[in-house]
């Protein structure tokens, strides 16, 4: 098993309660006798008594329920991902605690060994499963952990010590982040997302940087050079003397850049302090679209970092799958497909997913809850790449209309409909498409006016191709 720390940690402090809190606040209950003074977890203001909050308190947890008051005196905090550190709550346990960390930053502590870390605004989860992927058909011990759905604290019990931890690591994550060093560390994209939280999109840009701050000269950056975010990111890497290889789907870099991955003669290649591995087809890939590619990319660039050889590398992406909401195929009716998007919650990744369907074949489906952002480059896409567009939702009339403002001054044939909710968007979709179509849930915003995630939003657009009597197609 892997060596944990036994460093003592004093009296600690969790906040939340949800599936975060939980794990912790278990984890520093189960360590040995003289480890932790005590734990305390604070629920917050809306949490209430529950079998959860009964058993921690029955293990020996102090819990307060009710409030956001945090009080006391402790040596750390760990602060579930949810609760922002401009937050009251936040800021209340900062002001008690020596130290307030995230669940990534806690468990790298507890277990430091054989961590890589895979971020950005879009594709984070694909990349982190083709990279365990990856890792696992050359026979290496791997887990995909983070914010992909598996905390990290989980894995720590029963972690072997050859095993590589894939961490997915959110922008809310990294924010709290100090002494977390990952041997190769990925930044996919920065686009503008979760600025709410963040209080601005530099704010958010930096959090996403911070996966970088303890890199040394013998681990590995991998960042796209396709965003003026990330091409400032890579100059400020390279005059620290780190090791950087550049992400890039469309251009093949110039001889002298020691390490870039790039797709050259229609085949992704990876070039690593000078050697060229020179991979498969883009074509024969399962996997579809221009973002995909970045992060099939991205994977077998750590994968090769990591010794996977080249054979695997290329076995692995023929093996891999689309992943559930993420451009998944889940059914034809009568000529047409259907495709699940529905992690496509922002409107650079609808952009992206666009990519893997022919043009003028798409009819879209948009809406949700409005992030306020900018709709103007997605207008111009949908307009150009789409046949039909059915806005749903609370943001349902602004995506309209701002598609409408496209077509007014730069033309186009695109049809536009608006729906009150997703059943009644999907029935005007299929009404719209014709053999030879993909209508495509890729909604371009979060669910919460109509859903409680995105998952359950994507399934119940599986349920109303399943209605139709849609068989499993491929894509």
């Amino acid at each position: 098993m892997a060596r944990q720390s036994t460093a003592p940690l004093g009296d600690v402090c969790v906040l939340g309660l949800g599936k975060t809190g939980r794990e912790v606040a278990g984890y520093l209950l189960d360590q040995p006798e003289g480890r932790v003074s005590s734990v305390t977890v604070y629920g917050g203001a809306s949490s209430h008594e529950g079998d959860v909050t009964r058993e921690l308190g029955e293990r020996g947890a102090r819990v307060v329920l009710g409030t956001e008051d945090v009080r006391g005196t402790y040596d750390l905090t760990v602060a579930s991902p949810g609760i922002s550190e401009f937050s009251p709550f936040f800021k209340a346990a900062a002001a008690c605690s020596q130290e307030v960390i995230g669940e990534p930053e806690f468990a790298w502590r507890e277990s430091p060994r054989r961590w890589v870390g895979i971020t950005g605004t879009n594709g984070k989860t694909t990349t982190t499963t083709l990279a365990t992927q990856l890792l696992r058909t050359a026979g290496m011990r791997a887990v995909s952990v983070g914010n992909i759905g598996t905390l990290c604290t989980a894995e720590l019990r029963d972690r072997p010590d050859d095993e590589w931890f894939v961490a997915e690591l959110s922008s809310f994550q990294l924010a709290t982040t100090r002494l977390l060093h990952p041997h190769v560390a990925v930044l996919l994209n920065v686009t503008p997302d979760h600025v709410e939280w963040h209080g601005s999109i530099e704010a958010y840009a930096a959090a996403k940087e911070k996966i970088f701050q303890n890199l040394t000269a013998d681990d590995l950056a991998i960042v796209s050079d396709e965003d003026s975010w990330c091409r400032a990111v890579i100059r400020r890497l390279r005059e620290r003397g780190l090791r950087v290889l550049t992400l890039n789907v469309h251009d093949v870099p110039s001889p002298d850049v020691t390490s870039a991955a790039f797709v050259r003669d229609g085949r992704l290649c990876v070039r690593l302090d000078g050697e060229e591995h020179v991979l498969l087809p883009v074509e024969s890939m399962p996997i579809k679209g221009e973002h995909n590619v970045q992060n099939a990319l991205a994977a077998s660039a750590l994968a090769i970092e990591l010794g996977v050889p080249d054979e695997d590398v290329e076995k692995g992406i023929l093996a891999f799958r689309a992943l559930e909401h993420r451009i998944e195929p889940c059914g034809e009716v009568r000529g047409v497909r259907f495709v699940n998007d529905s992690k496509a919650t922002n409107t650079d990744s609808v952009q992206k997913a666009l990519t893997a369907f022919a043009k003028g074949r798409i009819v879209l489906l948009l809406g949700g809850h409005d992030k306020g952002t900018d709709l103007g480059p997605l207008a111009h896409d949908v307009v150009e790449k789409c046949k039909a567009a059915v806005c749903f939702g609370a943001a349902g009339e602004r995506i309209a209309s701002a598609l409408e403002d496209e077509l007014q001054s730069e033309g186009g044939a695109l049809l536009v409909q608006r729906a009150p909710h997703l059943r009644e968007a999907f029935e005007a979709a299929v009404a719209d498409a014709e053999p030879g179509d993909v209508v495509l849930l890729s909604p371009a915003c979060s669910s919460f006016d109509e859903f409680s995630n995105m998952a359950e939003r994507g399934r119940a657009f599986k349920g109303y191709v399943a209605a139709l009597g849609g068989t499993k197609g491929g894509m």
